[in-house]
């Protein structure tokens, strides 16, 4: 007979993991998602999240009913609209945003270009960017971009890798020349979470914009972009939200900013009027503006689900449940993973910390190779970091202590 896996690690740890499943009150969301056998546990939800039983009708209805029965009609009768209406409701249920601010369109990496581009090009005369050197490799590809095509100059935090960007830190390098501000709301490898209204207040007393990366927290924490006086954000959809691999990303822009910027890739759809197929370019007015190509329809239909589950439940609540299962690992690391040597490249606070722990070890590249083995899915981050991201409405806490207890045995024994 198999022994019980969960053997490695403390019967109280066990016990402590059922109760807190027993407890939650989002508990019977889990059962809304697909959950196949051969995945045992899956600490990945921070960077795909596990697909709704309801997105497979909801596909095949719309390849029966509204793309095989409308077919090009449907353009004029919901899908010109629908990257607004989706925006709004994003806005609404996970941003604290207004309607006619939000709009769901491309890529994360194609809407930082076109909304670091447009801010640049509002702050006539200022040179200067401030990024980190923690950001997720994306943004700051970009930024280096933007910057070696405008001959402009980044200022560079170079933060804490176990924390993130401080108010104080961006303090320090805005100047009378600084345009835009680009950071990370929740830092991708340590789970920090930036104060996103005290930082926007300090780029905003020296005159620049801020453009907030939220792919880290859409969904999981609650954001209040305009109680901020946030200017801009971008968000991917397929991590908390649950809009399947590849699913369109969204852009925010503030209303008072939105007439005054010029996305830079002028495609027809975000024309005035896009039918007229006119000799020139005359941007649409709010948020369709920052539209550029045909909208990926397809993309969008996974997610509106998944955002009327959020409503439901309430980002407050999934918020506490994020607290819960992120405290459950770090002190679980702390009593049983500590004499091994792993530690935790985490904030300990958890107002302070995001959906992810990151645990570090010497060995962790190889034992996460052979977690995906046994069918334990976190991710590896270098140098020596195992990020375990907990999705609070498809994650169970029996489910962490599982693959806890499977990256124990195999630090124990790597046999």
């Amino acid at each position: 007979m198999a022994i019980d896996i969960l053997t490695h690690l403390p019967d109280h740890v066990v016990a402590e993991a059922k109760s807190l499943d027993a407890a939650d009150p989002l508990a019977a969301y889990r059962e809304l998602f697909v959950l196949p056998d051969d995945v045992v546990a899956y600490l990945d939800g921070n960077s795909l999240g596990r697909p709704l039983r309801t997105t497979r009708r909801r596909l095949a209805e719309f390849v029966d009913d509204e793309w095989g029965e409308r077919l090009i009609r449907a353009w004029d009768e919901s899908w010109m609209e629908l990257p607004l209406r989706l925006g709004d409701r994003i806005g609404r249920v996970a941003l604290g945003a207004a309607a006619g601010q939000t709009t769901v369109a491309d890529s994360t990496t194609v809407l930082l270009y076109k909304l670091t581009r447009a801010a640049v090009a509002a702050r006539p005369g200022r040179t200067r960017i401030v990024a980190d050197t923690e950001n997720f490799p994306t943004d700051r590809y970009v930024v280096q971009g933007i910057a070696a095509e405008l001959g402009m100059t980044i200022d560079w935090i170079e933060p804490s890798p176990a924390t993130g960007v401080t108010p104080d830190e961006v303090r320090e390098k805005v100047s009378d020349d600084t345009a835009l501000v680009l950071l990370s709301h929740i830092a991708y490898k340590s789970a920090f979470i930036a104060d996103l209204p005290a930082i926007t207040r300090v780029a905003h007393d020296a005159g620049a914009l801020v453009l907030w990366d939220l792919c880290h927290s859409v969904g999981l924490v609650p954001i209040e972009l305009d109680a901020a006086g946030a200017d801009l954000a971008v968000g991917c959809t397929y991590k908390y939200l649950n809009g399947g691999p590849g699913a369109p990303a969204f852009g925010y822009v503030a209303k008072a900013l939105q007439d005054s910027l010029v996305q830079p890739i002028s495609g027809w759809m975000g024309h005035a009027e896009p039918f007229t197929m006119g000799p020139s370019y005359t941007p649409a007015s709010g948020m369709r503006r920052f539209i550029s190509g045909t909208p990926p329809i397809l993309g969008m239909l996974p997610m509106q689900d998944m955002l009327d589950i959020v409503a439901q439940a309430g980002i407050e609540a999934i918020r506490e449940k994020s607290i819960r299962l992120t405290e459950f690992v770090a002190d679980v690391a702390d009593e049983v993973f500590a004499p091994l040597g792993v530690t935790v490249a985490s904030p300990r606070d958890p107002a302070m910390r995001g959906g992810h722990v990151t645990l570090e070890h010497e060995a962790m590249e190889s034992a996460i190779a052979q977690l995906w083995q046994r069918g334990v899915i976190p991710d590896f981050r270098r140098p020596r970091g195992l990020r375990a991201g907990m999705s609070p409405l498809s994650t169970s806490f029996v489910e962490v202590a599982t693959a806890l207890a499977h990256l124990h045995e195999i630090l124990t024994d790597p046999s």
